[in-house]
């Protein structure tokens, strides 16, 4: 249960962190974020990204946990990397 809701952590730091960058910015909200929102995601995407560690660890252990860790990570980045192709696809093709 631990390794989901680490994931979805993660999934949400790499959001926060996507949405974070003025290229990304553009695309989802049509212009940039205040530096105010864009620093406060940037904040919820790394909080987001060591409270995953710390579960993670806290669960498995360092060994295991920074392997899960990896993991997560790697799949979550795909994950959102994903969403945003599918999301500039998306409004390309309108």
């Amino acid at each position: 249960m631990m390794r989901l809701v680490a994931l979805l952590l993660c999934v949400f730091a790499f959001a926060c962190l996507a949405m974070a960058m003025a290229r990304h910015q553009d695309t989802v909200f049509g212009g940039p974020l205040s530096v105010t929102r864009t620093r406060g995601l940037r904040v919820a995407g790394w909080g987001a990204l060591l409270g995953a560690l710390w579960l993670l660890v806290a669960d498995q252990g360092w060994a295991l946990g920074l392997v899960y860790y990896s993991g997560c990570t790697s799949v979550a980045a795909g994950i959102v990397y994903g969403a945003l192709v599918g999301w500039e696809r998306r409004l390309a093709a309108r």
